[in-house]
């Protein structure tokens, strides 16, 4: 192929930019930046990552950008960019969020620092640096190396990169309306999440939804002495309890049927996740092999089916117990689904579960959709275009997965643009994101230059 030397030689400048310590100190410099959207006093770093840390290195690649005030009021910024060689080309869109969870700087490793790129035994710490500073920046390094080359893309790119996804995108579904024929393209390629393995180039065509609610048993209006009323009044811990044992069993198979895709994990999903590795993470997060859905993969598990985790319960003060019988208790769930559910039967199909089991007094509250599933036909073109590039560029075989196991706004674009979703993410199951000790494997993020660089080259040379 006429390009093959060019390519390489792309390939190859993107591979030294790793191995010079050039794109770690560029990621150094936006881990610095301590851009949390979690604590309302980083509010100033938010705009400073976006004005200080991203928009002179656009600039410096030939793209006219602009930072806009948040529809959402309270909420941070929101960067867009384009670089536009000629109308008449394709048009992609990339996405990312500069904002992180909070540093949690108590609870990392001796030694370690949220915002200060440590680089031990091949992993590189620091908050973001896989969630998602480092996956929107190896993108943005792999582009810098094809620019290089070529002088040129061969197509037209457009970026947004939002400061509000740790929580849920406030505001970006109203931005991007708004900005629908600033944002206007074919495709989205965008990196987040992690691969299925930290050796498998991974692609994903969508995201898994999140639906969340609280269950709440109340039955008197305050505390009553344990000794006095024990075994004479009812206990609203016990009755929560017995309550979400319904909805599950023991071995995690979920009970509300209604919250579950009607003829099974569809056939055009299980056939693209056959043979699919599904990476443990690590000892504190190991998979249970007989935990969930009987005659299901671990990899439909995650990937194709629906989960329901209680992310926290309380009655009382576990803090502080006091000998008396509570007077209520309370949990909050959290449904994780595809697109093959429909989330606004949830709340009716727990209403009628919990009466048909006698739980008329579990009082459902904030049901709600959080964050919307989506999916792009794994087998459309543009997934196909990128997979061929990944595995032509890394030697390697590329699995493509239905959705991601975790939420990503992707819904927002495909609903509002009509793009196709292509995630490319750079990280792992491990990475320890949104706890303490995140951490980019260094080799997954070589592999991700050199990836990307690939992707790039080929969509403006037309493969």
């Amino acid at each position: 192929m006429q390009d093959d030397l060019p390519r390489s030689r792309a390939l190859a400048r993107a591979a030294r930019c790793f191995d010079s310590g050039a794109f770690r100190d560029r990621l150094a410099a936006l881990v610095a930046i301590p851009s949390t959207s979690q604590e309302a006093e980083a509010a100033p770093a938010l705009a400073r990552y976006l004005t200080e840390g991203i928009a002179p290195w656009l600039d410096a690649l030939g793209f006219t950008h602009a930072i806009h005030p948040n529809p959402a009021a309270g909420f941070g910024p929101i960067l867009t960019a384009a670089r536009i060689e000629d109308p008449a080309l394709p048009t992609v869109l990339t996405y990312g969020h500069g904002d992180t969870v909070r540093g949690l700087a108590e609870q990392w490793h001796e030694g370690r620092d949220p915002w200060r790129l440590g680089v031990e035994d091949g992993r590189w710490y620091g908050r973001g640096t896989a969630d998602n500073k480092g996956q929107h920046a190896a993108n943005l390094a792999a582009l810098e190396a094809v620019l290089a080359e070529r002088g040129r893309l061969g197509f037209n790119l457009k970026l947004l990169l939002e400061t509000g996804e740790e929580r849920g995108s406030p505001g970006l579904r109203a931005f991007v309306a708004d900005h629908a024929d600033r944002l206007a393209a074919e495709v989205l390629i965008g990196s987040d999440g992690p691969r299925v393995d930290p050796a498998v180039p991974t692609i994903a065509t969508g995201t898994r939804g999140t639906f969340h609610f609280d269950l709440t048993v109340s039955l008197r209006p305050g505390g009553v002495h344990s000794g006095h009323w024990g075994g004479v009044a009812a206990d609203p811990a016990v009755l929560l309890a017995h309550a979400l044992a319904s909805l599950m069993d023991r071995h995690g198979r979920i009970l509300v049927r209604g919250w579950l895709p009607a003829g099974g994990v569809p056939a055009p999903v299980a056939a693209v996740l056959a043979g699919c590795p599904v990476e443990p993470g690590d000892a504190a997060a190991r998979i249970d092999p007989d935990w969930g859905e009987p005659g299901l993969t671990a990899a439909e598990k995650r990937y194709g089916w629906n989960s329901l985790i209680v992310l926290a319960m309380v009655s009382g003060r576990p803090e502080n117990p006091v000998n008396a019988l509570a007077p209520d208790a309370r949990a909050h769930c959290q449904i994780r689904y595809t697109v093959d559910s429909d989330p606004a039967s949830f709340a009716p199909a727990l209403r009628a579960h919990l009466d048909a089991a006698g739980f008329g007094m579990v009082r459902i509250e904030k049901a709600s959709v959080r964050m919307e599933a989506s999916r792009t036909d794994p087998a459309d073109p543009w997934v196909r275009r990128v997979a061929d590039s990944l595995a032509r560029s890394l030697g390697k075989r590329v699995q493509v997965i239905p959705n991601a196991s975790g939420g990503l706004p992707g819904d927002v674009f495909a609903d509002l643009l009509g793009v196709k979703l292509v995630w490319v993410p750079h990280s792992y199951n491990g990475c320890g994101q949104h706890g303490p000790d995140e951490h980019l494997l260094a080799a997954v993020a070589r592999e991700a230059l050199v990836g990307m660089a690939g992707v790039w080259w080929d969509l403006g040379a037309g493969v």
